[in-house]
């Protein structure tokens, strides 16, 4: 597998005594990561984890606004993959529901004994790090299915198979949600 020049690897994987190397998101990768599945049968194991390691990081890293967390989850939910990977049908629903997962234990494991921090008053452009910090306001799964749909474009329908959660309650989740942001990000 030759990587792309512009591709610089961030991080490496070993799986079975071979090294996997991550390389850059490109536009084709974010698109897998957004849904566009690719069949187990189709592409090796480090042809996929190649082609859609970034995206996931990514997904990671809005999850739980923790890069080294989310290398951690990232990698883990590769690791998973790997093992199952002729019984999986929907290696990038497969991944995203593990990520997923991951980002909820990290959260009850970070918040178990933590308070939740009080809403800022003053905030009227959020930049990257306040997103994070208002977002880290929110239950998990509220996160989970805030990010999901508004960084990742994903559907109900994706969001709740993701979540393992009926479609319903991905808009409840959405909506309050939304209701808890307001009241932290203040015009």
């Amino acid at each position: 597998m030759e990587k792309p020049e512009s591709a610089k690897p961030l991080l490496s994987l070993k799986l079975d005594g071979t090294e996997v190397p991550a390389v850059e998101a490109s536009a084709a990768d974010m698109e897998v990561a957004a849904g566009m599945d690719v069949a187990a049968g189709r592409t090796s194991f480090s042809e996929f984890y190649a082609s859609s390691y970034q995206a996931m990081l990514a997904l990671a890293v809005m999850l739980l606004g923790d890069r080294a967390l989310a290398e951690d989850v990232t990698q883990d939910a590769f690791v998973g993959a790997h093992r199952q990977w002729a019984r999986i049908e929907n290696p990038t629903a497969y991944l995203r529901r593990s990520i997923a997962n991951g980002a909820t234990s990290q959260h009850r494991r970070r918040f178990r004994d933590r308070r939740r921090p009080s809403p800022r008053e003053e905030s009227s452009a959020l930049e990257a790090d306040e997103m994070f910090d208002a977002l880290s306001t929110l239950v998990p799964r509220q996160r989970a299915a805030l990010v999901l749909r508004y960084w990742f474009d994903l559907s109900d329908a994706q969001i709740a198979e993701v979540l393992q959660v009926r479609t319903g309650t991905v808009a409840s989740l959405i909506h309050r949600g939304l209701q808890e942001l307001r009241k932290v990000v203040k015009p």
